[in-house]
């Protein structure tokens, strides 16, 4: 246990690259969320086991960073990932095409974007003024004031939306996907956790890439009815 511990510590670090000191918990939660993106790109069902380990390598990160909506966003997405696991085997048909047993990648509605474009803004008000008093209301389990708690929020919501999206292989959760990288990029930069942010530099060109692959699978998928 006291061994788990330390390599869970930020501070542990696992190798310094150019003056940068890199921890055992950045490093291994940064390949296996890498992976996971990877593989959903790929419409890959392995996506979502993988992405679970990560999700809990980087709830522990952004609770030692003091990004307490990130830190509930890991939580959200180890419970949605256990989800859409599940919904990716449920929810399959046979596809023509490819002749495999597969969920669909659809579009959703117009009157569904409205719903979700109102649940961001209103979610992301809601969480960016509670996670900027959180330290008062509970001082012990969150000891220092949250950094950039809107911005912070901002981006939580829009991953909470994008993973619903996701788990329902609805297209637009690219759109999510790939705003919530470009601000991720500056702020985690910001926060001093480099290698993280270059991830997000690099989940932005999965999230282009993947956009444009679930399109072309999609145009080409004929279902079996």
């Amino acid at each position: 246990m006291e061994t788990m511990t330390h390599l869970l510590n930020i501070n542990n670090v696992f190798f310094t690259f150019l003056g940068y000191q890199m921890s055992y918990l950045e490093f291994y939660g940064s390949i296996l969320n890498l992976l996971s993106v990877w593989l959903v790109t790929r419409n890959n069902i392995w996506n979502w086991p993988v992405g679970n380990i990560g999700v809990v390598l980087f709830g522990v990160l952004f609770y030692q960073i003091r990004l307490y909506s990130d830190l509930l966003e890991q939580i959200y997405f180890l419970i949605t990932g256990f989800y859409g696991w599940w919904a990716w085997i449920h929810f399959r048909r046979k596809n023509i095409f490819s002749n495999k047993l597969e969920m669909p990648i659809t579009n959703n509605s117009r009157k569904s974007n409205i719903v979700y474009l109102f649940i961001i803004i209103t979610g992301t008000f809601l969480m960016g003024y509670i996670m900027g008093n959180i330290h008062r209301y509970l001082p012990k389990i969150f000891p220092e004031p949250a950094s950039f708690p809107f911005l912070d929020a901002f981006t939580t919501i829009l991953s909470f939306a994008a993973t619903i999206l996701m788990a329902y292989k609805r297209i637009e959760c690219w759109y999510l996907w790939i705003l919530v990288d470009v601000i991720g990029i500056g702020l985690y930069y910001t926060k001093n956790v480099v290698f993280v942010a270059l991830l997000y530099c690099i989940f932005l060109v999965l999230a282009t890439n993947g956009f444009f692959n679930w399109r072309r699978i999609q145009r080409t998928y004929v279902v079996n009815i």
